[in-house]
């Protein structure tokens, strides 16, 4: 007693001389003592109670600064009580005196050195299980022992990962777990579930979900742990925390990969037990989508193991069960167990072909008994559903096989039941039959060959005469659908059929459009899934446009306009397919231009016959079909279409063309006024060589190019001259680098240089400007800067600034038939950041720089370019550009308006703090735009003042009741969108500052 009274006084005797600043060396006796056991760590922060509770901070830091240099010495002895009573008196501190902060930190650095020592351990484990598994595994079940000693109590999320990948290695490897089986589970299981939430700014980077994942990995790999862990899955699905029950089910799942019936077997009522009641009593959409994951595995899981065992049908008896607590709901379409009855049979059925077959054995005969038994359409949707539920599991057993009977022996009353919903008033009834109808089609061998003729019919009316759109359109994507099942059935009813129809409706109407023929075409398009089909099809669509095209009155554009638009589908159809995009664009392409070609020379030749055909609508309309034929041609095959059309083109080559006897020459490149109408068709040109691949060689390319500048700003015709400048820039955009390419460039140059000055031709110059500099801004051409800055000057020309502040809008959007990647454009990625960064400095120097008269092209091209800059980007140059858009607003342009609130409202989504600077001058400029003359500005104002809702409620409580004032006018708006969205806007200032919001 004696000595150890002496070492407590030799203790504070040191304490005192090292806090009084006259012997540092004191602190290495301090852990000298400590590491011999003459006193404890509990003795020296006894000890230095005095001056921890000092007043004076030097005081206080001195007394922790000797406790951190003893524990960066002495760590290792530390017990797990003292290190977190330790922590927890570091962590206190923190808050104290800055004197006092840089021992504080000496400490948590002392003590975090446990964790290192414990993760070194941890990694030695690991090395020598990688080098050293022979030695290891000899020592047998000891090893194993030894290392739950070292895990057990571990708490660090970083030793952990590292800690359960050793068990689980333990586990793969075989290592010897001898008597110790539950001891691994317990030191494992005791973190189950993980409730871990990773401190801000973590440098490590360790999520909950990878603890989550690491320990069900642990969890789930070996049935070795099925006894302990069932029962642990069982009590926290019983529990009323969400996560716990979310993990425990993911986790079930998991682990029937690798369980068997043994393992199962005694859990399997309490597991159907927890399952039925989270379907049937959660709220939560995520708890139930587990429990049915999870049933569905159990499912498997029992079904693997009778296919491999003689030992008790495990499998039966469970699905007894769930049949015996779910099929009776069934019978109650309108009570709220019936759909989680169903999803819980459901789940269990498509475990496998036997379960299907057991479940379906019992619930398709009571389903198509419900179906009779209640004539409410409403009662009969639900009952389909459930049943089609059950349909669409059998798709994934494919081929339906005689000898199991289940679907097959019902196929007469399942077929009557589709077909009755087919035929039914209710809309939604019908969609519900269009979808088990196409099911029952994608089983191979259900449907016999009359039900394949009846199954065409109820499509064909639902197709053209049912009045709801929805019906008609759901049954021609059936059609879409099941026509590669059945191409014959389909080309040999269904076509002749629609064609049919379409012939007597267009001579019924007398050449007039109406919507049966519309509803005619679109069927034959959405049929044309099959090459044999679109052998079919094709014609007849060609055939419809021929006869529609010698007319000139408004129907006829309309009529085909659709044409065109049905054969775009198909040629999209086909696309994936080289014999039916090859077919298609033989077929079509040559039938077009010579159409196309003869109305112009008609027109040429002042013969009225044709002439809707080379209305703008109608071109425009032609050219996606000839874009959409071309763009998935293999290059040779490319390459010999090619070889027709642009002599076609340049010299008048008409012999491939059907019908080629034309009543004059081919020359859309030839001078004349006559030739006017020659000369629109340079849009099918566009169409197509601005299609091709990049490796398809253009004959007479350098010809070409020469013929379509002088075009693009030669001619009256607008049209004419944005098509041939748009072809230009597409063939321009795709041209090898070279000294071909520099010299058609300077030749452009030259031509649009004088054009923009003066003349006749300037805004025909300076749309071929446009979509030159479109060209090469994409592939990042060396002359781009130089055309962009030819652009910038113009913005300051009175008469083209504006045309030229639009044209800001074409360079960055994608366009839609030229120019873009699905076309083989060359287009480089981020090039709209390379052009923001680039040219938005230059923009907000010449607006500064501008006069008043046309400061405003300045703001409208700005305006452009930052409303299709991706989002991101646009945020970190926000605070330099945000007063230039703010000035915009007051722009008395309605396109700059619009286009500045439409890139604001996103902004105030995702950059509220630097918005919030400028809350007073948003509020009033939104407000003041929701007055404006232009829906579609007050509508974006109105949507602006609602994202405002979205900055920090302290900012816009000062504003609240003035908003909300503002808001009543819009609310009498004559427009019912702008209604719409003051409604919505006043609504949510409203709830401004409540609580809950």
């Amino acid at each position: 007693m004696a000595a150890a009274e002496a070492g407590v006084e030799q203790l504070g005797a040191s304490v005192r001389d090292f806090v009084a600043g006259q012997q540092d060396g004191r602190a290495a006796e301090v852990a000298a003592g400590v590491k011999d056991g003459k006193w404890t760590v509990l003795q020296l922060v006894e000890a230095l109670g005095f001056c921890l509770e000092n007043t004076d901070p030097r005081t206080r830091g001195r007394g922790i600064q000797l406790l951190s240099q003893v524990l960066l010495q002495c760590y290792s002895l530390l017990q797990e009580k003292e290190v977190l009573h330790l922590v927890l008196f570091y962590e206190s501190r923190l808050q104290d005196h800055h004197l006092v902060i840089p021992s504080v930190l000496q400490g948590l650095r002392a003590l975090s050195l446990l964790q290192l020592d414990r993760h070194t351990v941890y990694s030695i484990i690991t090395n020598f299980m990688s080098t050293r598994e022979e030695e290891l595994k000899g020592l047998g079940a000891d090893f194993t022992f030894g290392f739950i000693q070292v895990m057990d109590g571990e708490k660090d999320p970083r030793n952990l990962l590292v800690a359960f990948q050793i068990v689980r290695d333990l586990i793969a490897k075989n290592y010897a777990l001898g008597p110790f089986v539950e001891e691994l589970f317990e030191v494992t299981s005791c973190y189950f579930p993980v409730d871990f939430t990773p401190p801000p700014n973590d440098p490590h980077g360790i999520q909950r979900e990878d603890l989550i994942l690491s320990l069900r990995a642990v969890l789930a790999s070996t049935p070795q742990f099925a006894e302990f862990l069932l029962p642990l899955l069982i009590e926290k699905l019983d529990s009323e925390l969400q996560s716990a029950k979310l993990d425990s089910l993911q986790t079930l799942t998991a682990c029937c990969a690798i369980y068997g019936q043994k393992e199962l077997q005694e859990f399997l009522p309490s597991l159907w037990s927890s399952l039925r009641r989270e379907v049937f009593q959660t709220a939560s959409e995520k708890i139930e989508t587990e429990c049915l994951a999870a049933l569905h595995a159990l499912s498997a899981c029992l079904s693997r193991s009778v296919l491999s065992s003689d030992a008790e049908d495990l499998l039966d008896s469970f699905l007894n069960s769930i049949l015996q607590d779910c099929r009776h709901h069934l019978c109650e379409p309108d009570m709220k167990l019936v759909w989680p009855s169903a999803k819980l049979l459901q789940a269990a059925a498509g475990a496998s072909l036997r379960t299907y077959h057991r479940i379906t054995r019992s619930v398709l005969p009571l389903l198509l008994e419900q179906y009779t038994r209640h004539p409410q359409s409403s009662q009969r949707r639900t009952i389909l559903e459930m049943l089609l539920g059950f349909l669409e599991l059998q798709q994934k057993w494919g081929h339906v096989e005689e000898d199991e009977g289940t679907l097959l022996s019902r196929q007469a009353p399942v077929c009557s039941v589709v077909f009755s919903a087919l035929m039914d008033a209710s809309v939604q009834l019908q969609l519900v039959g269009i979808k088990a109808l196409t099911v029952l089609g994608s089983l191979q061998g259900f449907l016999s060959s009359s039900d394949l003729e009846l199954v065409v019919d109820h499509l064909i009316h639902l197709a053209l005469h049912e009045e709801d759109s929805q019906s008609s359109e759901a049954a021609m994507v059936a059609a879409g659908s099941l026509a590669p099942i059945y191409p014959k059935v389909f080309s040999g009813r269904m076509v002749p059929r629609l064609a049919e129809e379409l012939q007597s409706e267009q001579e019924e109407s007398s050449h007039s459009w109406n919507s049966l023929q519309q509803r005619c075409l679109q069927a034959l398009a959405a049929v044309s899934t099959h090459t044999s089909i679109v052998r079919e099809t094709v014609p007849v669509l060609l055939q419809h446009f021929q006869k529609v095209q010698k007319g000139s009155e408004a129907g006829n554009i309309q009529d085909m306009v659709s044409v065109c638009q049905n054969l775009h589908r198909v040629a999209l159809q086909c696309q994936q397919d080289a014999e039916g995009c090859w077919y298609f664009h033989q077929m079509v392409v040559p039938c077009l231009l010579a159409m196309a070609v003869q109305a112009a020379m008609q027109e040429s030749t002042q013969l009225a016959l044709g002439k809707a055909l080379l209305e703008e609508e109608v071109l425009t309309a032609m050219v996606p079909v000839i874009s959409a034929a071309t763009t998935h041609l293999s290059p040779e095959l490319a390459a010999q279409s090619v070889s027709h059309v642009v002599p076609l083109f340049l010299d008048g080559e008409v012999s491939f063309l059907p019908q080629n006897s034309f009543p004059c020459s081919f020359q859309p490149f030839g001078d004349g006024e006559c030739l006017e109408a020659q000369r629109r068709l340079v849009a099918l040109l566009m169409a197509f060589v601005c299609s091709l691949p990049r490796n398809v060689a253009i004959p007479q390319q350098e010809w070409l190019l020469r013929e379509l500048l002088a075009l693009s700003c030669s001619c009256n015709c607008t049209f004419t001259t944005t098509t041939a400048a748009k072809c230009f820039a597409g063939l321009v955009n795709k041209h090898p680098a070279g000294q071909q390419l520099d010299e058609i460039l300077q030749l452009a140059v030259n031509k649009m240089e004088p054009s923009l000055v003066e003349g006749p031709c300037r805004m025909q110059a300076l749309t071929l400007l446009l979509w030159v500099t479109k060209a090469l801004v994409l592939r990042y051409h060396p002359l781009s800067s130089c055309l962009t800055d030819k652009l910038l000057g113009l913005l300051g020309n009175t008469e083209l600034g504006p045309a030229v502040a639009d044209g800001f809008s074409l360079l960055m959007v994608e366009s839609p038939d030229v120019l873009h990647k699905g076309c083989h454009a060359d287009v480089r990625i981020m090039f709209r950041q390379r052009f923001f960064t680039d040219n938005v400095p230059k923009l907000v120097q010449g607006f500064h720089g501008a006069g008043p008269d046309v400061k405003a092209n300045y703001l409208k091209g700005l305006s452009h370019v930052l409303n299709h800059l991706p989002k991101p980007v646009l945020v970190t140059e926000l605070p330099t550009l945000l007063s230039l858009l703010l000035e915009a607003l007051s722009c008395s342009d309605h396109v700059v308006q619009l286009s500045t609130l439409s890139c604001l409202q996103p902004l105030l989504l995702e950059a509220p703090q630097i918005m919030s600077l400028h809350v007073d001058t948003l509020v009033t400029k939104f407000l003041n735009l929701t007055s404006s003359p232009t829906m579609a500005v007050r509508i974006a104002a109105l949507r602006c003042a609602h994202a405002l809702t979205c900055l920090p409620t302290p900012v816009l409580l000062p504003y609240k009741a003035r908003v909300i004032r503002a808001l009543a006018k819009p609310l009498d708006d004559k427009k019912r969108l702008v209604r719409k969205e003051a409604v919505a806007a006043r609504g949510e200032w409203f709830l401004l500052g409540s609580l809950g919001r």
